[in-house]
């Protein structure tokens, strides 16, 4: 059986859930009235249309209850208009009740049933005192969601040591695994205010290069490895990577520069982990 669908997302770079066009005309950039976990909600259309089979479907479909009215539209631009309000009647309320959270976000459902509050905090809050004075201020029902560092970097956003403004917030719309073998297998420095971004996790942008960096690890010897070359036997001491060239040290401590197509090696089979710095510490910042 083939489904007619659309993905949908809720904010320019939020994750995309697709829905069953059913009748209607759909394109890419239309507004969408769908139901969600959350409830009522308005998104956005974010490619157009497109046929799948009942055996790629990971869950059940929903459908897409109507296209956006003009009430819709105006009742969603209502609801981000009183966000900056609602966040800094919070902020009041968590200093009150003295609680280790920091605000990131907010947002209503559509019909304005409920009210959900994205925070950041180093461990569990016990927020239950909270949700009470803020379901006596704004009497909707509240919804408190704790979101992840990487998260919470997303919303506030800023400029990277790249001198650019974060990739979670110009165009990752999801969060790809990052490990520390990853920044291993690129040479890169283990010391974590090096390889951690201002969320406190590791660049995004290692992941990018990864595939890459496997290949090359592939195709190229290891540092200290036994070679041979035209001048004869030598270690490795140096490996470049994207000029796909080595040093070589020659038993008279003479060192010589050479394409890797012209150094015979034997890779071994498996590499050990050397890792500098806490292992412990390391692990913390993979996301």
């Amino acid at each position: 059986m083939q489904y007619k669908v659309v993905s949908v997302n809720f904010a320019k770079l939020g994750k995309k859930y697709y829905f069953e066009t059913g009748h209607h005309d759909l394109h890419f950039g239309d507004k969408v009235i769908v139901e969600t976990i959350r409830g009522l909600e308005l998104g956005f259309v974010a490619e157009n249309p497109k046929i799948i089979e009942e055996s790629d479907l990971i869950s059940a479909l929903k459908p897409i209850i109507r296209k956006a009215t003009d009430h819709d539209i105006q009742q969603f631009e209502a609801n981000q208009q009183e966000q900056p309000d609602i966040l800094k009647r919070c902020a009041e309320l968590v200093k009150k009740n003295r609680l280790e959270m920091k605000l990131l976000n907010c947002e209503y459902t559509l019909d304005r049933s409920k009210l959900i509050i994205y925070f950041n905090a180093e461990g569990r809050v016990d927020f239950r005192d909270l949700v009470k004075d803020l379901a006596t201020q704004f009497r909707v029902r509240i919804e408190l969601r704790q979101v992840g560092s990487r998260d919470g970097a997303k919303v506030l956003g800023g400029i990277g040591p790249c001198g650019l403004l974060t990739c979670c917030t110009t165009f990752l719309g999801e969060f790809e695994t990052v490990s520390i073998k990853m920044a291993k297998n690129q040479n890169l420095s283990l010391n974590p205010t090096n390889i951690s971004g201002l969320c406190g996790k590791l660049f995004c942008c290692i992941n990018y290069e990864d595939a890459n960096y496997k290949e090359y690890r592939r195709t190229m010897p290891k540092l200290d490895a036994l070679v041979s070359t035209p001048a004869g036997k030598g270690k490795v001491v140096q490996v470049n990577f994207l000029t796909q060239t080595v040093k070589v040290e020659y038993p008279d401590r003479t060192v010589q520069l050479l394409p890797v197509a012209d150094v015979q090696f034997k890779q071994p089979a498996a590499e050990e982990d050397n890792n500098s710095g806490s292992e412990k510490e390391l692990k913390a910042l993979e996301g």
